[in-house]
């Protein structure tokens, strides 16, 4: 076996052992007074709880930028996925490239001993010995033929082994940006881990009470944004009918009303924000980017007087968030971590815009 073919088969064996390692997943409230008579000698005064309002502001920065670094892993994970794939389908014309070769190699072997065989005398020896010159000339065209087809054979050689140098070279670039983006992954990871943590130990921290005031402020700005929204007019301008296919997406994304909200997941079990939208309208049969950032970026735009069931609404400046509208002025949503798939105002949230996924 020569080294040519020994590096070749290192290769395809490398690059099948990457991809199987590589591709193994408002208004502000203050904190309320003592009570005059609970604070007599016979009892300490109780110590003020935390400015509510602010620690709701707090948290939303912090589940924000969580979303934000979702869409980072889920982007690098979509993208692990296409080199993977890539990797695998250089790697099978690696081995079908050299499974080629070797088969020109033999022919041509073939070809080099039969020349040697019937070549060794010149011409014109050739035709004094035979005793039918129209033998001899009918036997010189077959050679000429036959140096034509080595010729061939020998450039279909050259070109296989150039076209398996360079899927090498492609599959080892592929190799190299699939690591980088295992580690733009883990990076990604790690942002969504550290902000998820410090929401959940502010929450950690409220009492009963107070996590319960905190959700009734958490409610009261959503559903103010939502009443100014409406109050606008919006809503009698939107008479959008939904197609057949905005309909089953609707349809698979309200089914999963309840379900938790889990940053990476795209179900069953549990969705984030365009885990929940991408798979609805996968079930639809309409294929859309992963994330939210994505979608607002590659699906066709439409002004929001125009919204119609199964559209995509896209919220917050940096497109970090996004929901289904369903109807009626509400859209249906994966929240955030500690909440369920829900119903929610379209209109509760900061609107970018609105992204059609079967536009046309």
């Amino acid at each position: 076996m020569g080294t040519g073919k020994r590096g070749l088969i290192a290769t395809a064996v490398a690059v099948v052992c990457a991809v199987t390692v590589l591709a193994a997943p408002g208004t502000a409230f203050a904190a309320p007074h003592p009570d005059p008579e609970s604070t007599s000698s016979a009892s300490p005064a109780r110590t003020p709880g935390p400015d509510l309002e602010a620690v709701r502001e707090k948290l939303d920065k912090l589940y924000r930028a969580a979303a934000r670094a979702t869409d980072e892993y889920n982007a690098a994970e979509e993208k692990a996925d296409r080199q993977s794939a890539e990797i695998v389908r250089l790697a099978k014309k690696i081995v079908k490239g050299k499974e080629r070769l070797e088969q020109l190699k033999k022919r041509a072997g073939a070809a080099a001993a039969a020349q040697y065989r019937g070549g060794g005398l010149p011409p014109e020896a050739r035709l004094m010995l035979s005793d039918d010159p129209q033998e001899f000339l009918d036997g010189t065209g077959r050679v000429r033929q036959g140096h034509h087809a080595t010729k061939g054979l020998i450039g279909e050689l050259t070109r296989t082994q150039q076209d398996l140098e360079q899927y090498a070279k492609d599959a080892s670039a592929q190799l190299k940006k699939l690591e980088a983006g295992r580690k733009a992954k883990a990076a990604a990871q790690k942002k969504i881990e550290k902000q998820i943590a410090q929401a959940e130990k502010l929450e950690s921290e409220l009492r009963e009470e107070e996590q319960e005031r905190l959700a009734e402020l958490e409610q009261k700005a959503a559903d103010e944004a939502q009443t100014a929204w409406l109050d606008s007019g919006i809503l009698a301008e939107i008479d959008g009918k939904a197609s057949a296919q905005g309909k089953k997406a609707v349809q698979y994304a309200t089914a999963q009303i309840g379900k938790p909200y889990q940053w990476g997941a795209e179900g069953p079990k549990s969705y984030d924000c365009s885990g929940l939208t991408s798979q609805a309208w996968i079930t639809a049969g309409r294929g859309i980017p992963r994330t939210s950032q994505e979608q607002w970026k590659q699906l066709p735009r439409v002004d929001v007087r125009q919204l119609r069931p199964g559209d995509l609404i896209i919220y917050f400046d940096d497109a970090s968030h996004v929901g289904m509208y369903v109807g009626d002025g509400m859209m249906v949503h994966a929240p955030r971590p500690g909440r369920t798939i829900t119903i929610a105002g379209a209109g509760s949230m900061p609107i970018l815009g609105v992204v059609r996924p079967d536009a046309g």
